[in-house]
């Protein structure tokens, strides 16, 4: 196993490969030109690049550059001590890309390069902390925006006919499910279980009466996994039968 905090340096050759685990690059000094899952990166001694675990990327620097490399190849003990950042811990080493680091970072980053890393409590210890500071900013982020309602509803009617969790759509938002539930409640006046259950019984209601497609392959597209338990669903959002929804349709062309 590779040390868990690093050293290197940079220079002119063009570096490409991937590997098994998730890996932090952190700027010290120069330039250090990244691609990483195909989007283009720089770490500075402001920023960091995020490489998630068998991503391919690619990286060199001309005029080289000094960096802390941080190698998860332990990662979910680590995230595990990370108590309640540990979710967010997790959403940052699934996202490809830099990560501008606060002026504490900065110093952490620092005293952690002066740091003896051969000493492996010294070195685990120190990449605790930072992961730790590093997602509850992520945590703080998320926090402070709206819900991504457009990109939620995006995911639920993509994933429409399979079974969906609320941490599912947590994820794509950077919350922990319990604190995305609350948010989500707050926001909407829903939970969001309710929320995916009402917006397939209205997509499966476009359908029943635009299209004739039969009522088990509609219920199925909307993850019914049976036409009666579809049925009972609908009534008790519309009051109304796939049947009587249909005969309605029907009359209301005439």
């Amino acid at each position: 196993m590779s040390p868990i905090l690093s050293l290197r340096r940079y220079n002119h050759e063009h570096l490409a490969h991937s590997h098994e685990h998730a890996q932090l690059v952190l700027g010290l000094s120069g330039r250090l030109d990244f691609e990483i899952g195909g989007r283009g990166s720089l770490v500075t001694c402001q920023t960091l690049a995020v490489v998630p675990r068998e991503t391919h990327h690619a990286c060199a620097s001309p005029q080289g550059s000094h960096c802390l490399v941080l190698d998860l190849e332990d990662e979910d003990d680590l995230l595990q001590t990370l108590g309640l950042h540990a979710d967010a811990g997790r959403r940052l080493l699934e996202r490809p890309g830099p990560v501008r680091l606060s002026p504490n970072q900065e110093q952490l980053v620092g005293w952690l390069a002066g740091s003896p890393l051969q000493d492996p409590v010294i070195a685990r210890q120190g990449a605790i902390l930072l992961l730790a500071s590093l997602a509850a900013d992520c945590e703080r982020t998320a926090e402070a925006a709206q819900l991504p309602l457009a990109s939620l509803d995006s995911y639920i009617d993509r994933h429409s006919g399979h079974p969906l969790q609320v941490a599912d759509l947590a994820r794509l938002t950077g919350l922990s499910s319990a604190r995305f539930h609350a948010r989500f409640l707050a926001e909407t006046g829903q939970t969001p279980m309710d929320y995916v259950r009402s917006r397939r019984l209205h997509h499966a209601l476009e359908m029943l009466r635009g299209t004739h497609l039969p009522v088990g392959e509609i219920a199925a597209r909307v993850g019914y996994a049976s036409q009666s338990a579809f049925t009972a669903a609908l009534v008790r959002e519309f009051g109304a039968t796939p049947r009587e929804v249909r005969r309605e349709a029907r009359d209301n062309s005439r």
